[in-house]
């Protein structure tokens, strides 16, 4: 139905007479729709506090999660590795999955490969599949390292990545000292962060060497999280260079997902591997994600014994927190260069006080995400009403926002949702409405549907470009955050006052 003189994008192409009927003749065969009367009857009960006490009773299913799995958190630290290559062990339908969920995302091609499980896997073991897949990674894509995580196939049947990782060595698919670091991921329990923490926890442990616990290197060691603004990753490094520190960040896809035009390379960037080998030996890790790193940092203090602090350097206070643990661990006074920015971000804050302070939001996401956010709205005098979290831990988030709030004139009033959908946020818009709502671009439904603002942060971000390329970590990330949320604002204003005799009198061009 296209013409290859003229290519129509979707929007025009299901526009056009053929389409409506085919979608008109659908609608009669296989939708047997009610009325629409009745449609709209029922739509609108839907809206009600009677519907919303029904939707919170629901216990058998999840609609619009908000999270990803597994999997997804571990292909993502594979590929802040120097040359290595996510490697996920099931059926080729997962892995493709996680290609153009990154892809869509970063609108960067993301490397990744399936040892393909079908059916006979499943029935007896994926063994085969690894021994030969492990093989042809190798000879095919030339990587450094191999990062083997697992979907809910392999973890169904029970496959041993240690004893099969071992066999793929015994047959000689792999070379013996060929470097296969390995997590189980299993995606029916936790989301994407537990397997970014699974992952680089076995990253981290299964490459480490000659661990000195005595003598320390003066060197720190910072891990980012499941990070997708690749320009909170830039920041984070810059802020320890003014100090003249020397750092490893453990994980660093920022140049992987942000190649310039040119010839394309499968792999860019990556912390180096001689670097993990040696990190144990730093003498402190910083971890910008409380939640998406437990096992990792725990490792380090545990069993590396090294000094582990957490921030969340998003908004004033938490890059303050994370400049101030840089100069401890340093010993140096604070650049003046970071001086500079801190105050250039608070002159901002103070120019857009006024329209942030007493608007309301409600918000959605990762827990380290929503933990920045409801700092950084605090900071602003803005209202945090409603806080959910698809995929909270089992403890500790919420007392951790509720220590946000403690100084709010709010604290009392705000909502925590913990482990509910954005099919109870819908309920909870219509039901307790709020001026703007903050999370990713599956939020766009309940823009419409509600016709509340949605500011698009968080992940994943499909339906905007270049987003992923700004910071919103650090003093610069707080005033991309300050900019974007301010200027919604003033959208919203604007649209408030443009009918003619109406609501225009309120024509301010100057704000």
């Amino acid at each position: 139905m296209q013409d290859i003189e003229s290519i129509v994008n979707g929007k025009d192409l299901f526009q056009r007479p053929e389409y409506k009927e085919v979608l008109s003749n659908k609608k009669e065969q296989f939708e047997n729709m009610p009325s629409k009367e009745k449609v709209d009857e029922i739509a609108e009960w839907t809206k009600s506090w009677e519907y919303r006490e029904k939707n919170f009773a629901r216990s058998c299913i999840t609609i619009n999660p908000a999270k990803a799995c597994q999997p997804l958190g571990a292909v993502m630290v594979a590929l802040g590795f120097e040359n290595t290559m996510p490697y996920v062990h099931g059926s080729h339908g997962c892995v493709a999955y996680f290609r153009s969920y990154f892809t869509r995302h970063f609108k960067e091609p993301t490397p990744c490969v399936s040892d393909s499980m079908t059916e006979d896997a499943a029935v007896f073991g994926g063994l085969k599949n690894m021994v030969d897949g492990l093989g042809n990674c190798k000879e095919v894509y030339k990587p450094d390292m191999i990062a083997v995580s697992t979907t809910c196939m392999a973890e169904v049947i029970g496959d041993d990545l240690n004893a099969f990782v071992d066999n793929a060595r015994e047959e000689g698919t792999i070379p013996r000292d060929y470097p296969v670091s390995y997590a189980h991921t299993p995606s029916f329990v936790g989301s994407h962060i537990t397997g970014y923490d699974n992952m680089l926890q076995a990253i981290v442990t299964q490459n480490v060497t000659d661990v000195n616990k005595e003598n320390k290197k003066d060197r720190i060691n910072l891990v980012p999280g499941f990070e997708t603004y690749l320009g909170s990753l830039r920041e984070q490094k810059e802020i320890a260079e003014a100090f003249g520190i020397d750092y490893i960040m453990l994980g660093d896809h920022s140049a992987q997902w942000d190649t310039p035009a040119g010839n394309y390379q499968m792999f860019s960037g990556g912390t180096k591997l001689e670097d993990v080998k040696d990190c144990a030996n730093s003498k402190a890790t910083i971890s910008f994600q409380k939640y998406s790193t437990t096992k990792t940092m725990k490792a380090f203090s545990k069993k590396y014994k090294q000094e582990t602090i957490t921030v969340n350097p998003i908004g004033l206070k938490g890059t303050d927190e994370y400049v101030m643990a840089l100069s401890k661990l340093s010993g140096k006074e604070v650049p003046q260069s970071l001086k500079i920015e801190r105050g250039r971000l608070v002159d901002a804050m103070q120019d857009s006080y006024p329209y942030m302070h007493g608007k309301t939001f409600a918000i959605y996401g990762d827990p380290d995400f929503l933990i920045g956010m409801v700092s950084f709205l605090v900071e602003m005098g803005a209202e945090p009403k409603h806080i959910l979290c698809n995929n909270p831990p089992k403890e500790g988030l919420e007392e951790d926002l509720r220590e946000l709030l403690k100084d709010s004139p709010i604290k009392d009033s705000v909502q925590i949702y913990l482990g509910k959908d954005l099919w109870h946020m819908r309920s909870i818009l219509f039901t307790e409405p709020v001026d703007f709502l903050i999370g990713n671009s599956y939020g766009k439904e309940l823009e419409r549907d509600t016709k509340i603002p949605l500011i698009r942060i968080g992940f994943p971000i499909f339906d905007r470009h270049h987003m992923h390329r700004y910071s919103i970590s650090g003093y610069k990330g707080a005033l991309n955050l300050l900019t974007w949320i301010t200027n919604k604002v003033l959208d919203k204003l604007d649209d408030e006052t443009k009918d003619i005799a109406s609501t225009d009198y309120f024509f301010d061009l100057v704000r």
